[in-house]
């Protein structure tokens, strides 16, 4: 298996899948991956529902803005942060932001994990949340954050360009210039 360093520099957006079955062993793997995610009080106010069935990842790939590509991929993730599990702890805070921030960090892990394992990925997060909640049959106090499909990619993803890191990275202060010393050229992008 690849180190991080690798996974990180490798992983691309993958739009074109083969139609192969992401194997039980590794779906288990994946959703392992991302239940080792911190989490605002290590709460984990997320949830996540496994579709594979085709024609309900059809009317996902409806319900996202008919992002046809999304078919092609075997295994689609929905995460859906859980408002009301953070807001006990953390009241409002909680309820509008950490339970996001929790789904979102868990759908990373099970990006990369999946990459690791050899599969192409796909964040969408275009989509109409009362579509996506009714095609998962999922209560009305939960709220999709991320759909993130894996499957068997058909082609190589070329690289895609960064910014360049002194316009978004500082020093102490908000536009302090941060001064990079690039130290591992896989992770050096074109632009960073």
């Amino acid at each position: 298996m690849p180190d991080i360093f690798d996974v990180l520099a490798e992983r691309r957006s993958v739009r074109s899948y083969t139609g192969e079955e992401v194997s039980e062993e590794h779906l288990n793997m994946i959703l392992e991956a991302a239940c080792c995610a911190p989490s605002a009080g290590n709460l984990q106010a997320y949830e996540i529902v496994v579709v594979r069935d085709l024609e309900r990842r059809k009317l996902l790939a409806k319900a996202s803005y008919n992002q046809d590509f999304m078919v092609e991929a075997s295994v689609h993730l929905v995460f859906l942060a859980v408002p009301s599990r953070s807001a006990v702890r953390y009241g409002k805070r909680g309820e509008e932001l950490y339970s996001l921030q929790d789904a979102t960090i868990a759908a990373t892990f099970a990006m990369l994990a999946a990459h690791a394992l050899g599969y192409g990925t796909c964040w969408v997060g275009a989509f109409d949340d009362f579509r996506v909640m009714r095609v998962i049959e999922a209560p009305d106090d939960r709220r999709p954050v991320a759909i993130i499909v894996i499957g068997r990619g058909r082609k190589e993803e070329g690289i895609t360009r960064r910014r360049k890191m002194s316009s978004f990275v500082f020093a102490e202060r908000h536009g302090a210039p941060f001064e990079h010393k690039p130290t591992m050229a896989k992770l050096v992008r074109p632009g960073c």
